[in-house]
Order: C-alpha cells, then sequence, then structure tokens
C-alpha cells in the first residue's frame, strides 16, 4: 500500500487543520489506519488509529479531545481533524496502515506515507 499525506501547514494556537492520507490499493478498506507525529528532537510518537470498518478509534492522551480519526473507504482515505492546535502539536505528521490496529499502535505498520508538516504558533 502508497500512502500519501496531505493537508499540513501553519496555523495559529486555537485554530484547526485537517490531514488527509489516500491510499493507492483497492484493499485499503481491509487495513486498520493510523497517523503518529515526529517533533523536532523527539521520537515519534502515536496520535490516533482506525479499524478498518471506522468502528473503533484510540487516541493518545496528548490529542484526546482535539483531534479525531474518520476514514472513508471508498474514497481510501483516512482523516485527522485537528482542533484547539497548540505550540506543542508541531510535528511531521505520518500516515500508517496495517492489517492489524494492535500492531499498528504499537508503531510497527507495515506501510508508511512519507510525512506531511503541520507547525503551530503561539
Amino acid at each position: 500500500v502508497q500512502l500519501q499525506a496531505s493537508g499540513g501547514g501553519l496555523v495559529q494556537a486555537g485554530g484547526s487543520l485537517r490531514l488527509s492520507c489516500t491510499g493507492s490499493r483497492r484493499s485499503f478498506s481491509s487495513y486498520a489506519m493510523g497517523w503518529f507525529r515526529q517533533a523536532p528532537g523527539k521520537e515519534r510518537e502515536f496520535a490516533a488509529a482506525i479499524s478498518w470498518s471506522g468502528g473503533r478509534t484510540d487516541y493518545a492522551d496528548s490529542v484526546k479531545g482535539r483531534f479525531t480519526v474518520s476514514r472513508d473507504n471508498a474514497e481510501n482515505t483516512v482523516y485527522l481533524q485537528m482542533n484547539s492546535l497548540k505550540p506543542e502539536d508541531t510535528a511531521i505528521y505520518y500516515c500508517a496502515a496495517d492489517s492489524k490496529l494492535d500492531v499498528l499502535v504499537r508503531g510497527a505498520s507495515a506501510y508508511w506515507g512519507q510525512g506531511t508538516l503541520v507547525t503551530v504558533s503561539s
């Protein structure tokens, strides 16, 4: 699965952005999808994930209540709606895919996108 992330940019604190990640395969709908992020000088960390059906979602505590992950399997796309953004949300955001949600959440996904930069100014 090839993944293409987009939607990053510069936003002021308190603002919103929506990231998109489009997958190349027809079997996209059979994969769990997720978002990770890597801030400057820090390790990559889990942000959010969604099961293949959309029936289950998982969030890091740092984004819970502010970020929402969703998917449109007809469009082979997963979204990350980010609200109430904070300067500490500044990072490169990567989308990931795996056949198993628990593997994805652990950061061991089989497939990764190229990343999109989100910068939140104070």
